[in-house]
């Protein structure tokens, strides 16, 4: 009895010893189909892949990476411009198994368990390649058991869906690799300046080093610590046979006197943001990864920044630059003085008083009402209810012209003249050359008192230049294909209607008078360039300060000011916005050398001109006539005769008598000033040919009397 008592009770001691097993197995079992449960209600790698965001890689308009104020954007890099021991020495630190598992690596799953057991968490992952390029690109960063599941069960999925040498290529373009480069093609650009074809081996392992800990592993903050990693790797590749001993030690005398040389300053942060909301509704139908090319020229963008910077100096003003091309590209925007400081882009988003640059609304709605440059304008003191506008010189002058008004920026005559024209028909000249912002009509509007966006004014101007409205800025040239082939986008060109086809008939003669604005008016800071046209414009107070104009093929608009609103001490238009227009065409790359003068989708020829003069209709906006030399000082009043000055001298003078001055004589004028007695002087003149088609031809400056007792006119037959 006792020892069946004692069988019994070891019985049941036994019963009771397995009773946790079998609990124990039954929980795991019951844990182990939950998590089933719950993975198998998770999206499978096709769901993941179509929730995924399209991924958009930037290029600038020459089809090269797109440098940002933050880093780079990726490059995407095809597989057979990876170097071999690039992908070698990824594969030897991160997953020396890739070509052997099917996704996941049983055994480096055992071998982390092992260290996550001991060290009482998660610490090791024991992923594979497959299963990182599924975490980086579907799955959240946290660590948990579920998720590693579920990114098993999608790396499994990924294996059966792509070769081995796709998933490696798609992991090592989405790798990060630190300092804001996304992908080795930008590390390499970022840390070693070059590209990823070009990397040495010593440089491959270095790369390879960044991935597992691109923010401890820095080759700028701690060149020590990646030297070390880079030598495991070495040492790994060859333990691991894929490079030979004579390779390794050859790579190691490099290492040892690496230097990681950083890319390119960044610069086009403001672009990349606003060209950002452009891509994302541009690829809104788009899947996988895009890259799509800029209008950006990384040399006039860089001009662009070294002009604000350099004209600024230590002052504590900000400031804003939009280059835009004759077809409405951006080829460069600044959107402040430091985008590392502030990334608000007062470029697009500042709605800031124009000043005196919304005039040539006023005076290109008088044209278009059949008023001519040499028409006789009030410039006497008026008061409107209290708003009695005053001239920068606190004079007034009269019975003037038209144009002398314009280019000596006359507040009390544009004011006079805008109210005569009416108010309303300035803004609706200004809506119908592309602005949108809201414009108060009172007579204040003349002088550009309504707030209006950088962007917004040099469309406006692009309108003038081009004859084509509205002209909207873009900042998108095309995609381009992982075959390297580019397609671009076809915009197309606008075509003005309307009242807009009505104003840019005239455009001719407004561009006459704004090129005198830069050659005897208020904006020959700006006359260093070559043809320079261009407008003023200081709000009240000088709080505002802007030039907005074009030369060659750019319309450039510039902005200085506070961001408090606050005044400046007496910052023009004339003085700082100017000096920075001509700094940037003078500092701008010649386009020719760089191989980026602009997107492949070139503009249609500019429509021509209605300036009555042969000689003077510009075929496209280079063919504007630029002075004989530069106007660095006021010109001073020109007598009724106009002495020995020049030809425009003697043309304002007749305006200032109120005499008739015509837009053929405005041009003839500015056309002498640029080319008298250079033809004669280079051989360039065909006397024979002139003096047979005019009988008032003089040889000694190649130049006929054309009929009506006009200034002479220089031939060019």
């Amino acid at each position: 009895m006792k020892s069946l008592s004692r069988r019994a009770e070891t019985g049941g001691r036994h019963g009771r010893g397995r009773l946790p097993l079998v609990l124990g197995a039954t929980l795991g079992i019951v844990v182990l189909g939950g998590a089933g449960i719950w993975i198998a209600t998770k999206p499978d790698l096709a769901a993941a892949q179509a929730a995924m965001p399209t991924e958009l890689d930037f290029e600038d308009a020459g089809g090269n990476p797109l440098y940002l104020a933050h880093g780079v954007t990726s490059e995407y890099v095809t597989r057979e411009r990876i170097p071999v021991h690039l992908q070698e020495a990824v594969i030897a630190l991160e997953d020396q198994r890739f070509r052997d598992h099917g996704g996941v690596d049983l055994r480096g799953i055992l071998r982390a368990g092992m260290r996550n057991m001991v060290s009482d968490g998660i610490v090791e992952g024991g992923s594979t390649i497959t299963q990182q390029l599924v975490k980086i690109s579907y799955l959240t960063p946290e660590k948990s058991y579920m998720r590693k599941l579920r990114e098993a069960r999608l790396a499994a999925q990924m294996e059966d869906a792509y070769t081995k040498d796709e998933i490696l290529e798609a992991y090592l373009n989405r790798v990060y690799m630190g300092a804001g480069a996304t992908g080795v093609g930008a590390g390499a650009r970022v840390y070693f300046d070059t590209s990823a074809q070009n990397l040495s081996l010593a440089q491959s392992a270095a790369l390879a080093a960044i991935i597992r800990a691109p923010s401890e592993i820095n080759p700028f903050r701690a060149p020590d610590a990646l030297r070390d990693r880079a030598a495991l790797v070495l040492g790994l590749m060859e333990d691991q046979g894929r490079i030979d001993a004579t390779a390794a030690n050859a790579a190691r005398i490099e290492l040892a006197t690496m230097s990681p040389q950083r890319g390119r300053a960044p610069y086009g942060g403001w672009f990349a943001d606003w060209v950002k909301g452009q891509a994302d509704a541009v690829t809104a139908t788009l899947d996988g990864a895009v890259t799509l090319r800029t209008t950006l020229d990384p040399g006039l963008q860089v001009a662009a920044e070294n002009a604000v910077a350099s004209v600024l100096g230590d002052r504590a003003h900000e400031a804003a630059l939009v280059a835009l091309r004759s077809d409405g590209s951006v080829a460069a925007m600044v959107g402040g003085r430091d985008y590392a400081q502030s990334e608000f882009n007062r470029a697009t988003d500042a709605l800031r008083a124009p000043g005196s640059t919304f005039k040539t609304f006023v005076y290109l709605t008088a044209l278009q009402r059949g008023m001519r440059p040499e028409d006789a304008i009030s410039d006497r003191p008026v008061d409107i209810n209290g708003y009695a506008p005053q001239n920068f010189d606190g004079k007034f002058h009269g019975d003037v012209a038209m144009a002398v008004a314009f280019v000596k920026s006359m507040n009390a005559a544009t004011v006079q003249l805008a109210r005569t024209l009416g108010i309303d028909a300035v803004a609706e000249t200004a809506r119908a050359l592309g602005i949108e912002a809201d414009l108060s009509e009172t007579p204040a509007l003349a002088l550009g008192a309504s707030g209006v966006t950088l962007l917004d004014m040099t469309e406006a101007y692009a309108a003038i230049a081009t004859g084509r409205a509205p002209v909207l800025a873009r900042g998108l040239a095309g995609v381009s294909g992982r075959d390297m082939e580019f397609h671009p986008f076809k915009w197309g060109d606008p075509e003005p209607e309307g009242r807009a086809a009505q104003l840019l008939q005239h455009r001719g003669t407004m561009t006459g008078m704004l090129r005198a604005v830069v050659t005897h008016g208020t904006g020959q800071a700006a006359g260093a360039v070559p043809g320079a046209v261009g407008k003023t414009g200081t709000s009240q107070d000088y709080r505002d300060a802007l030039f907005i104009g074009w030369a060659g093929d750019l319309v450039v608009g510039v902005w200085v000011g506070n961001d408090d609103n606050s005044p400046m001490d007496e910052v023009t238009g004339g003085s700082l916005p100017a000096e920075i227009f001509s700094a940037f065409f003078q500092g701008a790359p010649d386009p020719a050398s760089n191989g980026t003068a602009g997107p492949e989708d070139t503009a249609p020829e500019v429509v021509a001109s209605d300036m009555p003069s042969p000689q003077a209709r510009p075929e496209t906006l280079s063919d504007l006539p630029e002075p004989a030399k530069t106007v660095t000082a006021p010109a001073p009043r020109p007598s009724a005769g106009g002495g020995g000055g020049s030809a425009v001298e003697a043309l304002l003078g007749r305006a200032l008598n109120v005499q008739r001055v015509s837009a053929r004589d405005l041009v003839n004028a500015l056309q002498r000033d640029a080319s008298g007695g250079r033809a004669r002087a280079s051989g360039n003149c065909n006397v024979s040919a002139c003096e047979r088609a005019y009988r008032s031809f003089r040889a000694s400056d190649c130049t006929f009397q054309p009929y009506g007792n006009r200034p002479r006119e220089l031939c060019t037959r």
